[in-house]
């Protein structure tokens, strides 16, 4: 810090009594640097003169304000109004939300079971969790919270807002919810304890289904063991994977490089850069790959934020899995957790993410390389039609129905595994199992007899 010039002009102005820690801590920083140039000295001389007329606000609220005012909570208030004035994601975390911020990262906490972020005033929902009270009332990702218990969210903090949707275990919350262009309307929800299942897995017709939906402590041996557990039950019949990212709002920066790492045998996953060139970090992969080399594809939409796009971007460069689905929500911003003794911590934004091709993620996000809208099957009225269906058909005597052929037909089909209804409904995931089938085929009939 370049803080010698104008010190005492800058405590003298303070009024008495009025926050001498300021005084202390900048004349601590007086002696960082013995010399300073007219421009420090002219820049310097303006930050005091800032510090000064906060100073003189502070004393006044103190003193004037309609109500006794509570001295810590005004300086709390201000450090956070400084640090959300940078960006959405930089924050200040007094002792009680950093203690619910690390409990957390560890997989288990309380609340409704939603990401937020703030825009344009209000809370934007990147993704509910599944299995939360979020999730089963139906709230979608790019759903605004306009206000909360019938009190409006504009204008407040992040912070502030979801001390508002936070409360004890069990308590109700009404929140209004605006999507898209249709008329608000209100979701009660029972606030409940949020056991993250970082790792869910199924098998669809030899295809193994990994979803992620948040990276956790939890998620790489989760997965890792989920992944060992298709290859000890199936063998060489499985035909690949799908790792289903959608709505995965992120989580710990170092699982989602060992998600990364776990299907890659070399390369860059990501880059780090900041502010200072000399500072930027590059992560790279060891060899290993738990998949195999079968195929891969990833599943994402915009509810995909952070970590998910680091995974996400990490397998498209380097054409380990397609990537199938809608663009990602571009949140490639890194985040830096710095405790203050006795306080809680920052939440500060101090880089960038950048994908192995060097491409930035922030307010751009991961286009997949198939773009698939999120949709539902629904069967059409009146069934199928075939030419054996036909009046007066040719061979139509001829055995020629699926089953005759050993196959199911279609209706027969949808009732065969009722484990597989997911994929009977879920668009994007059976665009996924239907590409890892086609590979899976094309891959049998050229391989050597």
């Amino acid at each position: 810090m370049h803080l010698v010039t104008s010190l005492s002009t800058m405590c003298f102005q303070m009024k008495r009594g009025v926050l001498p820690f300021l005084c202390g801590v900048l004349v601590a920083g007086a002696f960082a640097v013995p010399t300073l140039t007219v421009a420090d000295s002219n820049k310097n001389e303006e930050i005091y003169r800032q510090l000064g007329l906060f100073g003189d606000i502070f004393q006044r609220v103190r003193e004037s304000y309609v109500d006794e005012v509570d001295e810590k909570d005004l300086i709390e208030a201000a450090i956070n109004g400084m640090l959300t004035s940078l960006d959405p994601h930089s924050s200040f975390l007094n002792t009680e939300n950093f203690s619910d911020m690390q409990v957390q990262t560890k997989g288990k906490f309380g609340g409704l079971g939603i990401e937020i972020t703030m825009e344009k005033g209000v809370i934007k929902i990147v993704s509910p969790i599944d299995d939360t009270p979020a999730a089963k009332a139906g709230l979608q990702p790019e759903d605004y919270i306009i206000a909360v218990d019938g009190a409006a969210i504009l204008g407040m903090a992040l912070s502030e807002a979801v001390d508002k949707l936070r409360g004890e275990v069990g308590s109700k919350v009404t929140v209004t919810v605006q999507r898209a262009q249709d008329e608000p309307f209100d979701v009660t929800l029972t606030r409940d304890t949020i056991k993250i299942r970082s790792v869910r897995s199924k098998m669809f017709d030899g295809i193994g289904y990994l979803r992620i939906t948040t990276f956790s402590e939890q998620t790489t041996p989760g997965l890792k063991d989920s992944v060992a557990k298709m290859f000890e039950d199936h063998g060489d019949n499985l035909k690949g994977f799908v790792l289903d990212l959608r709505n995965n709002p992120g989580g710990l920066l170092n699982q989602a490089i060992a998600v990364s790492d776990a299907f890659l045998e070399a390369g860059e996953i990501v880059s780090t850069r900041g502010r200072d060139p000399d500072n930027a970090s590059r992560v790279y992969a060891k060899a290993g790959d738990i998949g195999r080399g079968l195929p891969l594809v990833v599943l994402i939409n915009s509810g995909s934020a952070s970590a998910s796009e680091i995974v996400a971007g990490a397998l498209k460069d380097h054409k380990r899995a397609v990537l199938l689905g809608t663009r990602s929500f571009g949140k490639g911003s890194v985040q830096s957790v710095i405790p203050l003794s006795g306080t809680g911590a920052m939440r500060l934004t101090t880089a960038r993410y950048y994908t192995p091709s060097g491409i930035s993620i922030q307010a751009k996000g991961i286009t997949p390389d198939i773009e698939v809208a999120l949709a539902r099957i629904e069967k059409l009225e009146g069934g199928i039609t075939r030419e054996e269906d036909l009046k007066g058909a040719l061979d139509k005597n001829i055995p020629q129905n699926a089953e005759a052929n050993g196959q199911a037909d279609d209706a027969t089909t949808a009732d065969a595994k009722p484990e597989d209804d997911q994929s009977k409904i879920d668009y994007q995931l059976a665009r996924a199992l239907d590409l890892i089938q086609g590979v899976s085929i094309f891959t049998k009939d050229k391989s050597p007899q």
